[in-house]
């Protein structure tokens, strides 16, 4: 069974996760530096297959689009445009950061280790895919 894909997009660095050949459980892969998102994605889906790509929606409060909803709007056309028949979900990723650093906190992790955002974002992507995967459930 083909994989998922998960990306928890920013204008700087962009978290990662990925699901198990089963679709079942989500796991964090990476973050990687954004200028370099499809490159990774490239040598990613060379190794492994991949159908469907999450990519969290970053709405406010109020369901409105935030500031960087115009920066993921333009790297999902580019990610439609070069992978077809690559399905591309957006997801609501409002709270999934909060979400990613209260899971931190749970698992006793130092302030120090709390503060690194590459931390933060692919935990943040992991959440996002688990979110799709449960939702799918249904």
């Amino acid at each position: 069974m083909p994989r998922i894909l998960a990306i928890d997009y920013g204008t700087k660095r962009s978290g990662i996760a990925v699901t198990d050949n089963l679709q079942i459980i989500a796991t964090g892969l990476t973050t990687v530096h954004t200028a370099e998102l499809f490159d990774f994605i490239a040598k990613y889906i060379e190794k492994e297959e991949v159908t469907e790509t999450v990519v969290g929606n970053p709405k406010k409060l109020d369901n409105t689009p935030s500031e960087t909803a115009q920066h993921v709007t333009g790297f999902v056309r580019k990610l439609a445009k070069i992978y077809p028949k690559m399905k591309v979900i957006l997801l609501d990723e409002r709270f999934t950061s909060v979400m990613a650093l209260d899971a931190m906190i749970a698992a006793g992790t130092n302030k120090k280790q709390r503060q690194n955002k590459e931390t933060i974002d692919k935990i943040s992507a992991t959440i996002l895919l688990q979110n799709y995967l449960d939702s799918k459930k249904f």
